[in-house]
C-alpha cells in the first residue's frame, strides 16, 4: 500500500484540528477541505510526493492561485483559497512543521465592493406582509421567516438554528447564537411575535400528528431528518423560500435572505437609530462592518450626526 504523501496527511491533520475547535461549522470545514485538498493536489502534481512542505514559498502559492484564475474562477473564489492556505499554514507554524507563513507575502485579491439593492421599507413591508399568502408551502412557517430575517436581522444560520427554548417571551428577546457560537439578544416584535404564535399552534399540531417531536424552531413541511435533526429546516431551504416569494412580489432577482438582513440594518439607520445600536443587533465585532452593512454615505453618517449630536447644533 504506497503511503499517503506528507502534504495531505498534514492537510487532514490540520482539519482534524479545525473540527475540534468550538463554533466551527460543518460548511467552514468543507470549505477547508476542499481549498486544502485542491492545493495538495496541485502541488503533487507540480512537485512530486515527496515534496517538503517546509520549503513550498510564495511564489509557488501565487502560481497556484494563477492555475485558478486560469480555471475560471472569480477573485472571490481566489480570495476563499487563499484564506484557506493562510489559515493552514499558521497552524503548521504553530506545530512546527515549518518556519514561516509563505502565503502572508501573496496579496489579496482586490474584490468590487457590491451589496445588493437594498429593498425600500413599502417594499420589505409589501413583501413582508405576503409570505403568508397562498403562494407559501406552509404560509404561517414562511411569515415567520420574513419577519425575523426582516424584524429581528438575523443571519440564515442563525435563524435555522434557532430551538423553541431560544423564544424569551417573558423578556419579548430571542436568543442567537452568531458566528463562533457568540451568543447575543435580539428584540421579539409584536409583529414577530404574533406570527411566531400561529405557527406555533400549527407545528404542534404538525408534530403531534406524526407523533414526533423537535426541539427545532422552523420545521421543514414534511417532517424531515437532515443533518442538523429531526425535522430542522436548512439554510437552502429558507433561500429557496425567501427568493420565491420575494421574486413573486416584485423584489429584485438578486434576493437572498441576506437581503432581508441588510435591509434590517439600512432601514434602522434611515429612522435614526444609533449605529452602535445596530451593531450590536447584528452581532458584528466591529463598527466598520455595519458601516459597509447598511450601505452607509458619507451624507448619511453626516446626518445622523447632524439630528442627534447635542454640539452638532
Amino acid at each position: 500500500m504506497t503511503a499517503r504523501p506528507l502534504i495531505t496527511q498534514r492537510v487532514d491533520e490540520f482539519l482534524t484540528a479545525l473540527a475540534h475547535e468550538r463554533g466551527v461549522s460543518p460548511h467552514t470545514l468543507r470549505a477547508y477541505s476542499r481549498e486544502l485538498h485542491a492545493l495538495a493536489d496541485y502541488v503533487i502534481a507540480a512537485l512530486g510526493n515527496s515534496f517538503a512542505i517546509e520549503t513550498l514559498e510564495h511564489r509557488q502559492i501565487r502560481a497556484y492561485l494563477s492555475e485558478l484564475y486560469g480555471r475560471g474562477l472569480s477573485k472571490a473564489s481566489v480570495a476563499r483559497a487563499l484564506a484557506a492556505i493562510r489559515s493552514w499554514f499558521k497552524w503548521l507554524a504553530r506545530r512546527g512543521y515549518v518556519e514561516q507563513n509563505p502565503a502572508v507575502l501573496v496579496a489579496t485579491p482586490k474584490l468590487p465592493k457590491h451589496l445588493p439593492r437594498v429593498p425600500t421599507i413599502e417594499e420589505m413591508n409589501r413583501v413582508t406582509d405576503a409570505a403568508a399568502d397562498d403562494l407559501a408551502t406552509w404560509p404561517e412557517r414562511d411569515r415567520v421567516i420574513f419577519e425575523l430575517l426582516y424584524g429581528c436581522g438575523i443571519r440564515n444560520a442563525e435563524l435555522v438554528g434557532l430551538d423553541l427554548r431560544d423564544i424569551h417571551w417573558a423578556n419579548e428577546a430571542i436568543l442567537v447564537r452568531g458566528k463562533g457560537r457568540k451568543e447575543r439578544y435580539v428584540p421579539l416584535g409584536d409583529a414577530a411575535a404574533e406570527a411566531l404564535r400561529k405557527y406555533l399552534s400549527l407545528r404542534e399540531a404538525k408534530l403531534a400528528a406524526a407523533g414526533k417531536s423537535s426541539d427545532a424552531l422552523l420545521l421543514n413541511a414534511r417532517l424531515r431528518r437532515t443533518a442538523s435533526g429531526l425535522g430542522r429546516l436548512t439554510t437552502r431551504s429558507v433561500g429557496r423560500i425567501v427568493k420565491k416569494i420575494a421574486l413573486a412580489h416584485g423584489l429584485a432577482a438578486d434576493v437572498h435572505p441576506h437581503t432581508l438582513r441588510h435591509a434590517f440594518g439600512t432601514h434602522m439607520l434611515e429612522e435614526g437609530a444609533d449605529l452602535r445600536a445596530i451593531q450590536e443587533l447584528l452581532g458584528h465585532e466591529r463598527l466598520s462592518t455595519t458601516q459597509r452593512y447598511t450601505q452607509l454615505t458619507v451624507g448619511q453618517v453626516a446626518e445622523v450626526y447632524d439630528r442627534t449630536h447635542p454640539r452638532a447644533k
